[in-house]
């Protein structure tokens, strides 16, 4: 691979204006693309094979009129019985005759009829219902229905819109546009360039923007969530910087040893450039694995996700070196340009080493760090576990749901009329529930209601069980349930599951629970389950990936059992801050709330994939070493020494950028962007860089121990580049250039 890569940098550098030309085109046509062809995306996050879901799918066939998306609006009265008066009923029939000319709607229920009056007098609910579900209403519909009300406002009411209705895709803004700041100073303090920065952060934008692009060009034939395309955002800038810093990095290190630029971008991307092609290929594999789980809109997630990390390294193996040639010497701080060549370096145009480097520096931070870790390996490797272990003791109380208005930002219009509902009905009134009977004739569905209905009010944690619903043929039937405690909340789940069992098997009739709340506990439960599998599956391919690229038995394990803990403290922190409300205010967390149903399992995906990048970049300078000649406590610290700033700055980068998204109001995007920053940091400056040089040093040559049998059976893929030594050394013997 090592050496493929080496002629691939050099071929790019030599034809670097066609390599530019082609990329330009690629982002030109993409752009071009997802403008003409960008499909809406969607806040479904149902999925087949749930209770839930069959009844949606049962409702859209027998009585499609209700099936469509639902608005309530909360309505306040200024004072307690001003309801009961006639002045407050005209208002209140006003209200529903304005919601039920609403562009979209169907029609809107009377709270009088309805019986959706508070007792006091003072608070009302009106249900609207839409023909088209809340993917297909368009925004001048929603706009429409959040202005609804201002005659009423005017005379004092309070009219609060809300529902799933007002469920719309989250936006990007500004804030994240911190994080790539943040990371464009890392750069320029990492480097003492600003040329090299800058290529660096223009490298990893075209990526980014090309990948973006083809993704929205494709949203018109694939159903894109919501969080998808913010989520392939947030990776695809993440890793695309990352990567191009590593190459830009080697590049650097060649020149100052002497070598012409041509040959400075090969083997910077020869060697630095297997380990961004291997490290990149864990992360598409990890996100790719999610579609095992079998979850559609976890696997689009997923796999847009890794679309977005494909093309970084594909921008980062060409378009980097394409544009280091045009740089030249201009990617070093301005002191070093044309500096003579470093002590044992090859002058330019010489056959210097593959791996040659800048002389070292022993006095550096790197060095120090890791002579230290490794004196006290013993008290480190213990003080790390327990502090990790102590931060993932909530991860213990760790409860998943989809979330609900009752988390949205204050001041929202859904956690406005949340609160409202809430304050004038109870929690219940917020996640209610709808019960579909149906059978195969309107007698059956008739004289089978009676039953139905008296075995939900029989069940524990039931507030109260409306009137049936009846479609036009009479055969389906719809009971609006309204339970005692929130939709997020853990009486309700209870309640959810004694419900259905209380009614199934009642003859001559199918009795399925769905509504929103339903179908949250459903997906919850669906994504817990598959989380133990998908933890095994890529633990299993760290270990086998990690053999293959150290020829080692125990290094693999070490790599998996620190990836666990990595996972078991981002969860734990998540869990304290977002669930328990620990510290909430410092990520401007209004409500503390059950974590998003779908992040432990997309958390693992991506934290695999970038775990194994630092990984491969500590680890394999330390093989590289050691089966060059050093003891392995030497090579451990060489490791460490020539890794350690490129990998700090690789790791602020990623927590920059991740922690752009927390600046966001979304509750999803928000936690997803704080437990991605969390879990870098932890991986990278507690495992990575504490953790397993202490390990490593404790383990010695025992480290790179690998059964015989298994050494002839593992094909040689040649991160460290040994195969592109032996072809350097060749041609220099020969005399090619």
């Amino acid at each position: 691979m090592a050496t493929l890569l080496y002629r691939l940098g050099r071929g790019a550098l030599r034809r670097r204006r066609l390599v530019i030309t082609l990329w330009l085109v690629a982002l030109i046509g993409l752009g071009g693309a997802a403008a003409l062809f960008r499909g809406p995306t969607s806040s479904d996050f149902t999925m087949r094979g749930t209770e839930s879901q069959e009844a949606l799918d049962l409702l859209a066939k027998e009585f499609p009129a209700a099936s469509g998306a639902t608005g309530t609006i909360a309505v306040k009265a200024p004072a307690d019985g001003q309801l009961g008066t006639p002045q407050g009923q005209a208002v209140i029939r006003e209200l529903v005759q304005e919601a039920s000319s609403l562009p979209g709607a169907v029609g809107a229920v009377d709270p009088f009829q309805a019986g959706a009056v508070s007792p006091n007098a003072r608070y009302a609910l009106i249900q609207v219902q839409f023909s088209g579900g809340a993917d297909e209403v368009t925004d001048e519909q929603r706009e429409a229905y959040e202005e609804i009300g201002a005659r009423a406002e005017s005379q004092g009411y309070q009219v609060a819109p809300g529902g799933e209705v007002l469920n719309a895709e989250p936006e990007v803004g500004s804030t994240e546009a911190i994080g790539v700041l943040v990371a464009l100073i890392v750069l320029v303090v990492t480097f003492g360039s600003l040329v090299a920065a800058g290529m660096t952060m223009l490298n990893a934008l075209i990526g980014v923007g090309a990948g973006m692009a083809g993704l929205f060009a494709l949203s018109a034939v694939i159903d894109l969530t919501s969080t998808a395309p913010i989520l392939a955002l947030m990776l695809g800038l993440a890793v695309g910087i990352d990567y191009s810093l590593f190459i830009t990095s080697r590049y650097r290190q060649n020149l100052l040893s002497g070598l012409t630029p041509e040959e400075a971008v090969g083997r910077a991307v020869g060697t630095a450039g297997s380990a961004v092609v291997f490290a990149g290929a864990t992360v598409v594999i990890a996100l790719a694995g999610l579609a095992v789980v079998n979850i559609p809109f976890l696997t689009v997630m997923g796999l847009a996700a890794a679309g977005t990390v494909t093309v970084a390294v594909l921008v980062a193996i060409t378009l980097q070196p394409a544009l280091l040639g045009f740089a030249g010497q201009r990617v070093l701080p301005r002191k070093l340009r044309g500096a003579t060549p470093v002590d044992g370096a090859t002058p330019a145009g010489g056959s210097a080493p593959a791996g040659a480097d800048v002389a070292e520096d022993r006095s550096g931070f790197g060095f120090r760090w890791a002579r230290w870790v490794t004196r006290l390996r013993i008290p480190v490797i213990l003080a790390g576990l327990l502090g990790l272990g102590l931060l993932a003791v909530p991860a213990t109380d760790m409860r998943l749901a989809l979330p609900d208005a009752g988390t949205a930002p204050v001041g929202s219009p859904a956690r406005t009329s949340n609160d409202l509902i809430t304050e004038g009905f109870g929690p219940g009134f917020t996640g209610r529930l709808v019960v579909v009977v149906s059978g195969d004739s309107a007698e059956q569905t008739t004289a089978a209601l009676p039953r139905v209905t008296q075995e939900i009010q029989g069940t524990e944690g039931v507030l109260a069980v409306a009137p049936p619903q009846l479609a036009p043929d009479g055969r389906t039937a719809l009971l609006a349930v309204i339970p005692k405690t929130g939709p997020t909340d853990q009486a309700t789940e209870t309640m959810v599951h004694d419900i259905r069992g209380s009614v199934d098997g009642i003859d001559g009739v199918d009795v399925l629970l769905t509504g929103v709340t339903a179908i949250g506990i459903d997906v919850s439960e669906k994504l817990a389950d598959a989380l133990p599998v998908y933890l095994l599956l890529v633990v299993g391919l760290s270990v086998l990936l990690l053999m293959l690229v150290f020829r080692s038995i125990l290094v693999p394990v070490k790599a998996a059992l620190g990836f666990l803990l990595t996972v078991a403290a981002t969860f734990g922190i998540t869990v304290a801050i977002f669930q328990q409300g620990t510290l909430a205010d410092l990520v401007g967390l209004d409500t503390p709330g059950p974590l998003v149903s779908f992040l432990p399992i997309l958390l693992i995906g991506i934290l695999f994939g970038l775990a194994m990048d630092y990984e491969v970049f500590l680890v394999s300078r330390m093989r590289e070493d050691f089966v060059h000649g050093d003891t392995a406590a030497q090579a451990t610290i060489n490791g460490m020494g020539h890794g350690a700033r490129v990998v700090t700055a690789a790791a602020l980068i990623m927590m920059s950028v991740f922690g752009g998204f927390v600046f966001l109001d979304d509750p999803i995007i928000k936690s997803m962007g704080f437990a991605l920053a969390i879990g870098v940091a932890i991986d990278a400056f507690v495992v990575r860089m504490t953790i397993v040089p202490a390990v490593m040093s404790l383990l010695g040559d025992k480290a790179w121990w690998l059964p015989r049998w298994l050494q002839r059976a593992l094909p040689n893929v040649d991160i460290e580049g040994e195969g592109l030594r032996a072809h350097l050394d060749e041609k220099a013997a020969a005399g090619v250039r």
